[in-house]
């Protein structure tokens, strides 16, 4: 017999982009509804992503992405990542799924823990890139590494 234990799931967001915010929040969003708990840690570039400037604002790059059906000297071109961001966007949508910032909410709703990286953080602010001011309200706190540590004891890890 398997014991019943609660489960927990860390995914580590480290990609600012459209395409790589979706999978974290898809992830954290299913994992809620099935019960798990979830907590979500931020850093280096998903920073972006806990942004309130940049949020609602990411972009798709399609240049260097080799399952892209474009040549990189295409992708590369003046205007490629508005074009790709847009046709992205209106795939999202055509899905119905929510935006970043609703996402989160949605996440932070249902009881998911948003946390941003301290040393991320404090980089950013340091490269004048961003200021803990620019984190979403719904962002628990700025936690260190050994803290996040603690955090995912026991707990399915995820990296994207």
């Amino acid at each position: 017999m398997f014991e019943d234990k609660e489960r927990k799931l860390c995914i580590i967001c480290s990609k600012g982009t459209l395409d790589m915010a979706y999978p974290g929040l898809i992830l954290a969003n299913a994992a809620l509804m099935e019960g798990i708990d979830v907590t979500l840690f931020f850093t280096f570039w998903g920073l972006d992503i806990i942004n309130k400037k940049k949020m609602n604002h990411l972009k798709f790059v399609p240049i260097g992405n080799p399952s892209m059906p474009i040549p990189n000297s295409v992708g590369g071109l003046p205007g490629m990542t508005n074009v790709a961001t847009a046709v992205m966007k209106r795939e999202i949508a055509k899905l119905d799924f929510p935006g970043v910032q609703e996402f989160l909410d949605m996440i932070a709703d249902a009881g998911g823990m948003l946390y941003a990286c301290k040393m991320s953080v404090d980089m950013f602010h340091d490269m004048h890139m961003m200021n803990t001011e620019d984190i979403y309200e719904r962002v628990e706190g700025v936690v260190g590494a050994t803290d996040f540590m603690e955090m995912s004891e026991d707990a399915q890890i995820i990296f994207i």
